[in-house]
């Protein structure tokens, strides 16, 4: 008898996930597929761009594509004059990882104005990320650099925040290499719409940076 409630219990479970990951899913792909551009020229302008961090390096220690095509795509939006500045939003939790660094030295490698370049060392979510935009920098209205499907949540959560955001998608990897990414995207969906039913809040917040 216990092993048949178990049994059940662990069914019920199983559904009610399946059910959260569908739902968070729909939603976010139903309300933000106009807030995303691939076409550089089709998207709106606006004076700043926040690049969502991720690391330079793969485990493997090979180049992660996810960073470069990102790198590539700000670029891209600067040339075309639809931001003028940029805010890098990643990950410095440990002493030898830096994120926003990395991104910022590669962008100027690729030319863009350093003094253009404004860095958020405390997006450790995209939560974190989207929220200091206005409660650190001051945007109301912002594009977001990543891949779609990462910009797709950040819109999402950027609306929930009453902000204006656009997408703006960085190529995206192939399937082989990016199959454990979009697997996790389905779980970080999900943990989105527990943070806004919330309302959470950053781990850190710290000064206001001022955006000439």
């Amino acid at each position: 008898m216990k092993k048949k409630k178990t049994k059940i219990s662990f069914w019920i479970i199983l559904l009610i996930a399946l059910t959260a990951i569908l739902y968070a899913n729909h939603q976010v792909e139903q309300s933000t597929k106009s807030d995303v551009y691939k076409d550089v020229m089709l998207i709106p302008k606006n004076k700043v761009g926040l690049l969502l961090g991720t690391s330079k390096l793969l485990n493997s220690g090979k180049p992660n594509l996810y960073f470069t095509y990102r790198i590539n795509a700000t670029i891209q939006l600067f040339n075309a004059r639809k931001i003028e500045d940029v805010v890098i939003s990643g990950d410095n939790s440990k002493q030898n990882y830096n994120e926003p660094q990395d991104m910022k030295d590669a962008l100027i490698k690729a030319g863009f104005p350093a003094h253009r370049i404004y860095l958020d060392y405390a997006g450790f979510r995209t939560y974190d990320s989207v929220y200091r935009m206005y409660h650190i920098f001051g945007q109301t209205s912002f594009t977001i650099i990543s891949q779609e499907f990462h910009n797709k949540r950040a819109i999402y959560l950027a609306k929930s925040m009453n902000l204006k955001a656009v997408g703006f998608d960085a190529k995206d990897v192939n399937a082989y290499n990016g199959f454990k990414t979009m697997l996790r995207e389905r779980f970080a969906r999900v943990k989105m719409f527990i943070d806004v039913l919330i309302k959470n809040e950053p781990k850190f917040l710290g000064d206001k940076i001022v955006i000439q």
